[in-house]
């Protein structure tokens, strides 16, 4: 977890921004989070995938060579007793796992 000092001496915490990455290099879209699997999270709700058949989600942290590598998918999910009147009945919920970390060698 990054922490930064702010004036007010109290430590807070930094979003850091990941970009999406396909298998052939080519970056997509933009999503934050303070860690990785935040930004997974995020990235595996907007995917395809399904419990059976995850999407690969590859995120690279701006700034870094770090490539984080999580299997995403959604399932669809009864929405909590205590829901807001607007929100459906059934929603869709992400799940990820990491498969790992990859180091690029130059951007």
């Amino acid at each position: 977890m990054v922490k930064t000092k702010s004036k007010s001496s109290k430590s807070v915490i930094r979003t850091r921004c990941f970009v999406l990455r396909g298998k052939n290099g080519k970056e997509a879209g933009v999503f934050t989070g303070t860690q990785p699997r935040q930004a997974a999270l995020k990235a595996a709700n907007r995917s395809k995938g399904t419990k059976s058949n995850p999407a690969e989600i590859r995120l690279r942290e701006r700034g870094t060579k770090k490539i984080h590598i999580f299997k995403g998918w959604r399932a669809l999910v009864s929405a909590p007793k205590n829901k807001p009147k607007w929100m459906p009945d059934k929603i869709n919920k992400p799940n990820v796992k990491k498969a790992g970390v990859e180091k690029l060698k130059k951007l």
